[in-house]
């Protein structure tokens, strides 16, 4: 399968409030980055943000280094003209999140509902080592996906599905866990998707 194909048909095809993943306010991430006490000049990437409204609440906050990466540069474009002439203090990055080499390092790595499309080994081994790469010893990392109580797939793709434990074991070498808590979404269609979402912050060696 074309995955960059796929996703422009899917944004080209409908609006943002349509999308199973669309959140009005991404609730779970703030928390979360209100739980890290950053400075503003901290240096944020979300991964697989698309159009969502995170950084619409990042840029709320006072935070100023923001990247939003997608695979998807109509998702972009639709994020980039909801936020107008805010848009030209991100930097947006058109990328597949499988190999996504970044050219500087990060406070703070956020990615809900990214990493779980990625299902092949060495996809998520290159995933796991790019976020050791570029996350800041001492900064903060958050992965949202599909729980194993949640979908098997999203958008006609196959996903792969995450426990605590299984997240855990990724990253135990490099990262200590914060925390992980399960929601549930309920999706424009009024269905219910259980995800898991783990903090973790990194090592510093």
């Amino acid at each position: 399968m074309d995955r960059k194909k796929h996703w422009e048909e899917i944004y080209q095809s409908k609006n943002i409030e349509e999308v199973s993943w669309f959140q009005a306010s991404p609730t779970t991430s703030l928390q979360f980055v209100n739980e890290f006490n950053l400075p503003l000049s901290a240096r944020i990437i979300d991964v697989g943000g698309g159009d969502s409204y995170l950084v619409d609440e990042l840029l709320k906050m006072g935070y100023h280094n923001i990247t939003v990466l997608d695979i998807s540069e109509t998702a972009i474009k639709k994020a980039q003209k909801r936020l107008g002439e805010k848009a030209n203090s991100v930097k947006w990055i058109v990328a597949d999140a499988a190999n996504f080499q970044p050219n500087e390092k990060y406070d703070m790595w956020h990615d809900r509902a990214a990493f779980h499309f990625l299902t092949g080994k060495q996809e998520i081994s290159n995933y796991v080592d790019t976020i050791r790469s570029f996350v800041k010893p001492g900064g903060y990392l958050v992965l949202g996906t599909f729980s194993e109580q949640g979908p098997t797939k999203c958008s006609g793709i196959e996903i792969k599905q995450y426990s605590e434990s299984t997240m855990i074991s990724l990253l135990r070498n490099f990262f200590n866990k914060i925390k992980c808590i399960t929601v549930d979404h309920r999706t424009p269609s009024n269905t219910l998707q259980n995800f898991i979402f783990c903090s973790f912050r990194r090592l510093v060696v």
